[in-house]
C-alpha cells in the first residue's frame, strides 16, 4: 500500500493544523498558570513537551487571538516571566476543557470553575491544587517563527501527588497513578496513559550477540 503525501508547503494553515494534529499524537497537555495585571488566568495547550534535562526545560507553544494579538498567557510571561505547568488527570478532563472557553480578557478561569489554587515554592505563580503532577517554571527564551510562538521555560521544580512518590529518595515515579490524558486528533479527543507496555533497551554487545 503506497502512503499519501502531503506538500505542507502548499496548504493552508487549517489544512496543516488538521492534519498535523491527527498524526503527532498523543501529546501531553500543560495547563499554563501565569499572573498578570487581570490576575491569575490558567489554559490548556497540547502544543507541549520536555525538551532536555540539564537545564530541564519544557517548550509550549500558545497561539494568538483571532485579531492577531497574543493570548493573555503569553502576555503574562513575558521576557523572564515565571508559570506553572499542572499536568492534566483523568478526573480534571473536563475542567481543563472548560478552561479553554474563550473568556474575556482578565477573567479568572480558576475562580470561574470552581479549581483551587496551590502556592508554589519557587515561583509566585500558583498551581491547580489537585493536580497530580506540577512544574514551577521561568521563561528562558522565546521564539518566533512566523506566526508560530514557542515559549522555552526552564523547570525550577516539580510536584507529585503522594500516592504517586514510590521512593522519593531514589526519585522513584508511579507514572500510572498519575493518570494523565493526552490530546489526540480531532475536536475534542483526548486518551488516557495507563495502557502501557515495556521494551527493553539493549546495548549494542547485547543486540550483536543476537545476530550470531
Amino acid at each position: 500500500m503506497s502512503p499519501t503525501h502531503f506538500d505542507l508547503t502548499a496548504l493552508p494553515a487549517p489544512a496543516r493544523y488538521k492534519l498535523l494534529t491527527a498524526t503527532v499524537v498523543p501529546r501531553p497537555i500543560a495547563w499554563v498558570g501565569t499572573q498578570g495585571e487581570g490576575g491569575f488566568n490558567l489554559a490548556p495547550y497540547s502544543f507541549f513537551g520536555l525538551m532536555g534535562s540539564e537545564p530541564p526545560v519544557v517548550a509550549f507553544a500558545p497561539g494568538d487571538r483571532p485579531d492577531g494579538t497574543p493570548k493573555d498567557t503569553a502576555l503574562n510571561i513575558g521576557p523572564g516571566g515565571e508559570f506553572t505547568v499542572s499536568l492534566v488527570s483523568a478526573a480534571l478532563a473536563e475542567a481543563m476543557n472548560l478552561s479553554a472557553t474563550d473568556f474575556p480578557r482578565g477573567m479568572d478561569e480558576a475562580q470561574v470553575l470552581g479549581l483551587r489554587l496551590a502556592p508554589s515554592r519557587q515561583v509566585q505563580v500558583p498551581r491547580v491544587q489537585d493536580a497530580p503532577a506540577a512544574l514551577e517554571c521561568r521563561e528562558v527564551q522565546t521564539v518566533r517563527i512566523g506566526q508560530t510562538r514557542i515559549i522555552l521555560g526552564e523547570v525550577l521544580a516539580l510536584w507529585l501527588r503522594e500516592d504517586a512518590v514510590l521512593d522519593a529518595e531514589k526519585h522513584h515515579v508511579d507514572t500510572a497513578a498519575l493518570d494523565l490524558i493526552g490530546r489526540m486528533g480531532g475536536r475534542g479527543t483526548y486518551t488516557h496513559t495507563r495502557d502501557t507496555f515495556e521494551l527493553k533497551r539493549r546495548t549494542y554487545a547485547e543486540w550483536s550477540g543476537q545476530e550470531d
